[in-house]
């Protein structure tokens, strides 16, 4: 009996030590199914827009004039918002367009404001005018053009990917000059999809793959400063400084001191990326030819492609006369450009199973941008911001002062919308500046410079939000490579500052 009975106790504590086991083979593969890394980013972004709403009032912000900036509970709550976004974004732990959509949600469930406004923005013109814009570069894919295109750029650059690299940024920088960067980014990112094609046969991201498209996204900005048909920024700019120092800038006056400036961050840009995103393949073995014989393959060039190119060239030549002529000044730029899209519907270019292909993602990360970027400005958070940076630099030396304006527009640009960086920060330096014996030309343009090119954020701009859809590489990938590609920008901008412009002309100190 005695017997019986350790038996079954033995039986028991063997039992029992065995599901102690499974159990703990159980909680190890919970353990490597939980993505530790994902969690720490999503309480990271909740952590840090919890430390700044629940944080006692700050100071207030005092601009030259003496009048004080207070940050509000809902402007405190704004900066928190885009602490736990740029967390969010940059580590990608949800979706982008998720991302987007929890800035909204948040504004409406913080009170910061109101659900109806908050999400109004979503659908601002500018985002439109980017649904516009990704619509004519599916027209091009549709249509064959933009494989035309491409095959006959191949011909042209051989088969070196470096000059492969720099045939495609030259091009996107030179389409900047006469039409806005979003619209550019648009068109040419089918064909770049088209010649990557034809690099690697596999859907895995490659180096060249990521290079060309981050390059394009990069290029586009640097191209966008030469001219007013660039992007809106630089009308908005030159109308506060009209506004503020009586001064008119003209048209060509702008592209004078912009295009070295925009030229050699392209090629510079080039010679950078073939460094960090050097291509496994120096040279692709008999791409001309291919290019070549696919370029014949596709025939005598189609009624349908002659009327995409038209419709696309007219809709250039409008958006492009609001800039010369007062008469089309009033027409909305995302008007103008949706125009481009019910054409292409209404002659049957595009059917109905080509809007589901719109990228929407994208689409909601620029909505979210835009309620981001209003919210801060209708808080005053941003305000509050560019009043204490400006601040810091009232008492600098003409160069500081000039830099650190520009430095400033950097980091705005990449978190809000150009313009609205603009608007925040130039007003305010165009104040200072003549303390400081400094000229307004200088500021405005070192401010434009630093504007258009945002290297850091897939919500800096368009183009770099239209490049991320290649899915060649991730939003961290996009930030670390635009660290070393925003200093140079810098250490370039600071040459101009200092010897280039003042010989070509430009004032640099009023005094």
């Amino acid at each position: 009996m005695l017997r019986r009975l350790k038996e079954k106790r033995n039986q028991g504590s063997d039992q029992e030590g065995t599901n102690s086991t499974s159990q703990d083979v159980y909680l190890k593969r919970i353990a490597r199914h939980i993505d530790w890394k994902r969690l720490l980013f999503i309480f990271l972004g909740i952590f840090l827009f919890g430390l700044v709403y629940l944080s006692p009032s700050w100071h207030d912000a005092i601009d030259p004039k003496g009048e004080h900036f207070v940050l509000t509970r809902e402007g405190k709550a704004a900066l928190g918002l885009f602490l736990l976004a740029a967390v969010w974004w940059v580590s990608e732990v949800v979706p982008i367009g998720v991302t987007s959509i929890t800035i909204g949600v948040v504004q409406a469930l913080f009170l910061i404001r109101s659900a109806k406004v908050a999400f109004n923005d979503f659908m601002d013109p500018s985002v439109w005018f980017i649904i516009g814009s990704v619509v004519i570069g599916m027209a091009f894919t549709r249509t064959g053009l933009t494989k035309r295109i491409a095959y006959k750029m191949l011909q042209l650059v051989g088969e070196r990917t470096s000059m492969i690299y720099l045939g495609s940024f030259v091009m996107t920088a030179a389409m900047t000059l006469i039409m806005a960067h979003t619209a550019v980014a648009a068109a040419i990112f089918p064909l770049l999809m088209a010649i990557h094609g034809l690099y690697s046969q596999d859907d895995k991201p490659t180096r060249f793959g990521k290079g060309l498209f981050i390059g394009m996204a990069f290029v586009a900005g640097a191209g966008s400063i030469i001219t007013l048909l660039g992007a809106a920024r630089g009308a908005v700019a030159i109308g506060f400084f009209r506004d503020i120092t009586g001064r008119e800038i003209t048209f060509f006056e702008l592209s004078y001191y912009m295009f070295p400036l925009g030229m050699v961050m392209v090629v510079l840009l080039w010679g950078y990326l073939m460094i960090f995103f050097r291509p496994e393949q120096k040279i692709i073995p008999g791409l001309r030819e291919r290019a070549k014989a696919l370029n014949i393959g596709l025939g005598p060039i189609t009624r349908t492609e002659i009327l995409t190119l038209l419709i696309v060239f007219l809709s250039i030549v409008v958006l492009s006369l609001r800039s010369f002529i007062p008469l089309f000044e009033p027409l909305n730029k995302s008007a103008i450009i949706l125009v481009s899209t019910i054409l292409f519907f209404l002659f049957r270019i595009l059917k109905i199973e080509d809007l589901e292909e719109i990228p929407w993602n994208i689409v909601l990360l620029f909505g979210g941008a835009m309620s981001i970027g209003f919210c801060l400005w209708q808080t005053g958070a941003a305000s509050w911001m560019a009043i204490e940076w400006l601040g810091l630099l009232q008492n600098a030396g003409w160069f500081v002062f000039v830099m650190g304006i520009a430095f400033f527009v950097l980091v705005m640009t990449n978190l809000i919308m150009n313009v609205a960086a603009i608007a925040i920060s130039l007003p305010v330096a165009l104040v200072i500046a003549p303390y400081l014996g400094v000229a307004p030309e200088v500021v405005l343009f070192a401010s434009l410079a630093t504007a258009g090119m945002p290297f850091l954020l897939l919500v800096g701009a368009a183009p770099n939000a239209i490049a991320y859809e290649s899915r060649q590489f991730t939003s961290g990938e996009f930030f670390v490579a635009g660290i070393p590609a925003s200093i140079l920008l810098m250490v370039v901008l600071s040459l101009f500052v200092s010897v280039i412009w003042p010989l070509m002309g430009m004032p640099i100190l009023s005094h």
